[in-house]
């Protein structure tokens, strides 16, 4: 392939929180929640079986953004102290070598050094109407500065980190109750019972929850929503890029970091976990006239095969070895797939790592976790796409296999890197001062904690006033 253009493409990459595959329609799901990216995806390619394989954040973009493993980079927790390995380039170096206008917009972490410019944006916190505006509130500045690089002479790479849909699920109405129609406070409902009563989490609940909510469906449909709004957001930025006349001479990639538990495992709306609810994100990739429109590729692909992919399209060329590969072959198809079974690891609120085939998936934990799980999960994903049978019991022989493939895999990483697996050697992951590692799963249950429980306090409070006050009427 030849560039057409004098200069090298644009570069935009689109990188959304917490956006699990199966929530997209784009991906298939029964909610129309995503309409302008699945046009989007019509006029590009498609990867229907992309992975994320280091969770959570941290560790995610890491990947995304230097082409390498946790082992190369050296990065696998969320509370990564320090910088990535030394040697370890990021794109934005990368292109910035080349001649490249570089931006970042709403996001620091140890991948994430060396643009020329990087620019925060009000990405957390409701608005005084309650609802958080965090797509808006990014397309206020990303907007304004994608104008400002279209217009110099130079290519530019912008990355866009999108907050939506990462908890709180708080979008603004209409999407509020796009998917939800019902009383999500019916008392007759049960399904966020052991959600609010589960410790660690409880607080951080109560204080963007519903008082009094008692339908898991309603937070299910709040994701959903949080999806539709950040989908709507995200169609003013392809909007711009038309609007510009760029959309020939630019890459535009939308993915995410990795995907969201809702109700699922009892991980309770988060992105704990390695089930492929975290694991499995989106990857649509549009390059007009050098990346086929409409194609869906179905082998499997990883995060970090994205870097040596862009860097093909771009047409730049590099000593660097990746540990990912070119999706351009499989784009086209020329290749199924470059590796169909992989490893994974976790350290957020567990620590974890295992194995995945098309047919299996082996999770062995480090440590003990505050969900009081066993340590060694095994799921057939043919007969159980869901991973809530764990056979491990029943099928020794194959937890020893997919244990033995692991164990190996981990041995050849570490002769090629001369560096040790970074999940072995996390003191201190879980950010708790004079611990490092859980003995049980009551100490990690009584220990980790997100919210504020004070204002929890308050909103508990009002509400069981709320409730006397009817009791008494």
């Amino acid at each position: 392939m030849e560039q057409s253009q004098t200069k090298r493409p644009n570069i935009v990459l689109i990188g959304i929180d917490s956006l699990r595959a199966d929530h997209m329609s784009a991906y298939g799901y029964h909610r129309n929640t995503t309409p302008h990216i699945d046009k989007f995806a019509e006029e590009g390619t498609l990867f229907e079986r992309h992975f994320s394989p280091h969770i959570p954040t941290t560790s995610a973009y890491a990947n995304m953004l230097t082409g390498m493993d946790a082992f190369s980079t050296q990065v696998v927790a969320l509370r990564h102290k320090g910088e990535m390995r030394e040697g370890v380039v990021p794109l934005q170096t990368m292109l910035k070598n080349v001649g490249y206008n570089t931006t970042c917009i709403g996001f620091q972490s140890p991948s994430v050094r060396n643009f020329d410019t990087c620019i925060d944006f009000s990405n957390w916190n409701p608005g005084p109407d309650g609802f958080a505006h965090k797509a808006e509130n990014l397309n206020e500045v990303a907007i304004p500065e994608l104008e400002r690089l279209a217009a110099e002479d130079e290519p530019f790479f912008l990355f866009l980190r999108h907050m939506d849909p990462h908890s709180p699920y708080l979008p603004p109405p209409p999407f509020n109750r796009l998917f939800y129609h019902g009383n999500e406070c019916d008392p007759a409902h049960t399904s966020m019972k052991a959600a609010m009563e589960f410790k660690p989490f409880c607080d951080y609940f109560a204080t963007w929850m519903p008082e009094g909510i008692t339908d898991a469906a309603y937070e299910v449909a709040q994701y959903d929503g949080a999806v539709a709004y950040m989908d709507a957001c995200i169609q003013q930025i392809f909007n711009a890029i038309d609007a510009l006349g760029i959309s020939d001479d630019t890459i535009v990639i939308v993915t995410a970091d990795h995907g969201e538990t809702l109700d699922e495992h009892d991980c309770w709306f988060d992105h704990h976990g390695t089930y492929d609810n975290t694991l499995h994100v989106p990857l649509i990739i549009r390059y007009p006239g050098f990346v086929p429109t409409g194609a869906r590729v179905g082998g499997f692909t990883r995060m970090m095969d994205l870097v040596p992919t862009l860097l093909e399209l771009a047409e730049i060329e590099t000593d660097t070895v990746f540990d990912g590969a070119s999706l351009i072959p499989m784009a086209f198809g020329e290749e199924l797939t470059h590796q169909p079974d992989f490893y994974f690891t976790e350290c957020t609120w567990m620590r974890k790592h295992g194995w995945r085939t098309p047919e299996w998936k082996l999770i062995v934990a480090l440590e003990p976790d505050f969900h009081f799980k066993p340590t060694v999960e095994l799921y057939n994903l043919l007969q159980d796409p869901e991973e809530l049978n764990n056979v491990a019991q029943d099928e020794p022989g194959v937890v020893e296999f997919l244990t033995a493939r692991m164990d190996a895999w981990i041995a050849k990483r570490e002769k090629e890197t001369g560096l040790p697996n970074p999940i072995l050697n996390q003191p201190g992951w879980h950010g708790t001062e004079g611990i490092d590692y859980f003995e049980s799963s009551e100490q990690a249950y009584n220990t980790l904690h997100i919210g504020d429980p004070g204002a929890a306090q308050r909103l508990q409070a009002k509400a069981l006033q709320t409730e006397e006050d009817k009791d008494g009427a």
